[in-house]
């Protein structure tokens, strides 16, 4: 059973990774908002927990499997249900019957080792969740949802149903304003609920190498996203203040967090510094691009 389950799991995290690819060619297109580069990293992950798509000739696995790369039919009516199939080691699927018997107890085995892999990651991830909390309940409150730490460099938000913003103790008050405004938005995007499902599912998809570069680049953008949320409702003057005070912010890093001053800091002073309000004939052009990618990249072959 584990056998065929692993099969899956490998089919999907290899679409996952064509789909992670194209996001990282268009993260290079340096016009294209943070926040609609956020969007797209929807795609990698949900392809690694969504087995089946629409069929379609025109998406990119589509194109693929014209190209020779397999696709199962899974149900079909007006619409084709599908499922990619990149590994190509079956000659039926439902259940999997491999073409070699061999196949069987190498993905017996595989599985063995994917299992054990997902429970010594998600481990490691209770854990780092279990000391944030002891971390947490160390802290002093300020106001209302706002907490004073000496454990911590950089403000950042904690946890997901019950938000709490966490400042450094001592922290220069002339800063405050748009470092709140920054948790704030985080808090409104429910970014750590993002973060901590980004973690899951590379827990899952451990053995994929892509899938932590694509961990590690949704992380970056999720904070220029953010930025861009927020800079859309200064002036150039308060977007200066607010570069200052990213630079006057040590990185600091948290799995369960959002911290001010991570994530490429050079990067984000320079988009923070450069940024200009999007139009709308602009915003509805980029909408009209993500809903062609979003065709394009979570479609299957027929």
């Amino acid at each position: 059973m584990w056998g065929e389950v692993f099969y899956w799991i490998l089919n999907m995290s290899i679409g996952a990774s064509m789909s992670g690819i194209v996001i990282i060619a268009l993260r290079k297109m340096k016009k294209l908002p943070k926040r609609l580069i956020f969007l797209f990293w929807i795609i990698p992950f949900l392809r690694m927990w969504v087995p089946v798509g629409i069929g379609s000739k025109y998406g990119l696995m589509g194109i693929l499997s014209q190209a020779g790369m397999k696709t199962v039919v899974v149900y079909e009516s007006r619409e084709t249900i599908s499922a990619m199939n990149a590994v190509g080691a079956a000659d039926s699927y439902f259940p999997v019957t491999y073409k070699v018997n061999i196949l069987e107890n190498v993905f017996h085995w595989a599985a063995v080792v994917w299992l054990a892999g997902c429970a010594a990651f998600l481990g490691i991830l209770s854990f780092l969740y279990a000391s944030s909390k002891k971390e947490l309940r160390r802290t002093i409150r300020r106001q209302d949802n706002i907490r004073l730490s000496d454990a911590t460099k950089s403000p950042r938000v904690y946890g997901i149903f019950r938000p709490q913003i966490l400042l450094p103790a001592g922290y220069e008050d002339k800063n405050i304003t748009y470092i709140l405004a920054h948790e704030k938005a985080h808090i409104r995007r429910m970014d750590n609920l993002w973060r901590l499902l980004g973690f899951i599912t590379v827990c899952v998809h451990w053995f994929n190498p892509f899938s932590w570069l694509f961990l590690k680049l949704f992380l970056e953008d999720m904070e220029f996203s953010c930025d861009e949320m927020v800079l859309k409702d200064f002036d150039e003057k308060e977007r200066k203040a607010y570069a200052k005070a990213l630079v006057d912010c040590a990185e600091d890093s948290s799995v369960f967090a959002s911290a001010f001053g991570g994530a490429g800091l050079s990067k984000r002073i320079c988009r923070i510094l450069s940024y200009k309000k999007v139009s709308l004939f602009a915003a509805t052009c980029f909408a009209l691009l993500g809903v062609v990618i979003a065709y394009m990249l979570l479609t299957n072959g027929m």
